[in-house]
């Protein structure tokens, strides 16, 4: 892992998407993914073991959804940076998970240089 590169936990249900977020992702200067969640409650787990520097959330998920998922870890980590990923038309949710604490989105279908503008973006970089 390169000095200054963020550890990045990918927090999605479809293994599609985990694998474009990291592949963007890794391509950047700004982070480097080290896990890749399927649901709320691995992305906890994960998020307790091993204190990414940030984390990219999906909200539909089977088991336990982003804006709980959200909560929780805030609730553990008042300094968590999230970025939820999220479908057009779940702007709802997307508000939702802003009130709960989430820093930034993303929108699906996304684009890397909207990724990258992001991560820079809650990165500080």
């Amino acid at each position: 892992m390169t000095k200054n590169k963020k550890k990045i936990l990918v927090v999605d249900d479809a293994q599609f998407t985990r694998n474009m977020l990291k592949k963007i992702i890794n391509k950047t200067e700004i982070g480097e993914v080290i896990a890749e969640a399927r649901n709320g409650v691995e992305a906890v787990s994960l998020y307790q073991e091993l204190k990414p520097d940030l984390v990219t959330m999906d909200l539909v998920m089977p088991e336990q959804g982003g804006i709980e998922t959200t909560e929780k870890i805030l609730s553990f980590d008042p300094d968590a940076i999230i970025v939820i990923v999220s479908a057009l038309g779940q702007e709802a949710l997307v508000l939702e998970a802003a009130k709960k604490g989430a820093k930034d989105f993303i929108q699906k279908p996304f684009k890397a240089d909207q990724i990258e503008d992001v991560l820079e973006r809650v990165a500080g970089k």
